[in-house]
């Protein structure tokens, strides 16, 4: 059994140097060059197989032991987010408008501490497989892995995530079985109407006035199509036209966000959206565009890795310091697309503190709790101890 108390105080200032380093040297989706070289040296360093370029910047450690087939994945994201620090603590970013935001920087240096823990005195049967996936915030990266051939190239079986949570307590972990962070989709709508002088609107198809019965008529989506039990969420963000103060416009666009936690509730979203704009918009004599794209698919755990993750987490970290039924949460994660192929789960990690002014995730003033270093690492090492015991 590892716990938390079990990480060397060694390990655990290693840790805290890496993610700091990650931290000041914060790279976008995609463009971790730095990131990805850094990890590699380190993952080479433990004794650890390597692999780099995986779905472009991403970096896959292999650990063997023991003579078993069976393999299981861990995830860390690497990427930084296109934000401008507002810290002015030592390790803050030296990238202007770029930024750890969202503590990608913690679940690499978790990862890594781990990897040396399970390379210098794992107990397990099987390979233990190190993800570091590039571009998460793009929702872009998973799937660039996938096509890389990340589960196909080592034989990976299950899959496991985490990621930090400001406001849960360090040294807990919160998790659920089913759907745990929503969809993210994303649309534009295209009136095409008749413009002309404001002060004749008869002579006119206005946009505006269409736009407007559009964004209080999308709400029917979730409040008629469906039961008050499902959780559906459908927000118009913007509105714009090609009109001036004293000219109605010709065109008016309507953006927005969906959210969602299975994907039959996406696509029942997208039908019923594009029904209620092609009628409203017939009913005025405009003509319209639609645009729906999927960003992110829900994330799903599935319910024995659920199980085996809790497992771990009550090892490690304790059983009075794990929820294994929190609420889901609105946000999405790209973590989703390799749950989408394969068994795993995914869960959050405690990072403290209150994420109130921009000390949230995605905030100017937010910064990776180190005190969840070790919890974090000693849950990673369960999680290879649970999935591939020794026989």
């Amino acid at each position: 059994m590892t716990t938390a108390g079990d990480v060397p105080a060694d390990l655990v200032t290693a840790m805290t140097e890496w993610r700091r380093d990650f931290h000041r040297h914060p790279e976008l989706g995609f463009q971790e060059a730095r990131t990805s070289r850094r990890i590699a040296e380190l993952l080479s360093g433990f004794g650890i197989e390597v692999h780099t370029g995986i779905g472009g910047t991403g970096v896959v450690g292999v650990l063997r032991r023991g003579s078993s087939n069976r393999a299981v994945g861990l995830r860390a994201d690497i990427d930084a987010l296109p934000i401008t620090e507002r810290n002015s603590f030592e390790h803050r970013s030296v990238h202007d408008g770029v930024m750890h935001a969202c503590g990608h920087d913690g679940h690499t240096a978790m990862l890594l501490g781990a990897a040396r823990q399970l390379a210098a005195a794992g107990s397990f049967d099987g390979t233990a497989v190190f993800i570091f996936q590039p571009a998460e915030e793009h929702g872009q990266g998973a799937a660039a892995m996938i096509a890389d051939g990340l589960f196909e190239r080592f034989g990976i079986d299950q899959v496991f995530g985490i990621h930090n949570m400001p406001g849960l307590p360090v040294g807990k972990l919160a998790v659920r079985p089913g759907p745990i962070m929503a969809s993210e989709d994303n649309f534009e709508i295209v009136i095409h109407g008749a413009g002309g002088h404001a002060s004749a609107p008869q002579n006119t198809v206005d946009p505006i006035v269409i736009a407007a019965e559009l964004v209080l008529a999308l709400q029917s989506i979730v409040s008629r199509g469906f039961s008050p039990l499902d959780a559906v969420v459908v927000s118009a963000t913007e509105v714009t036209t090609d009109g001036v103060r004293n000219v109605i416009p010709s065109t008016a666009w309507i953006r927005g966000d969906v959210r969602a936690f299975t994907q039959e509730t996406q696509a029942r979203v997208e039908t019923l959206m594009r029904r209620i704009v092609a009628g409203v918009c017939a009913a005025h004599g405009a003509t319209c565009e639609v645009s729906y794209s999927n960003s992110f698919v829900p994330t799903i755990n599935t319910a024995e890795s659920t199980d085996l993750a809790l497992r771990a987490a009550r090892r490690a970290l304790g059983d009075g310091n794990v929820d294994p039924d929190c609420k889901p949460i609105g946000g999405a994660e790209d973590f989703a697309r390799m749950l989408a192929v394969k068994d795993g789960c995914f869960a959050f990690l405690g990072n403290g503190g209150e994420p109130g002014q921009g000390r949230g995730l995605h905030g100017q003033y937010y910064d990776f709790n180190d005190d969840a270093l070790p919890h974090g690492a000693a849950y990673w090492v369960s999680v290879v101890e649970a999935t591939l015991p020794p026989r």
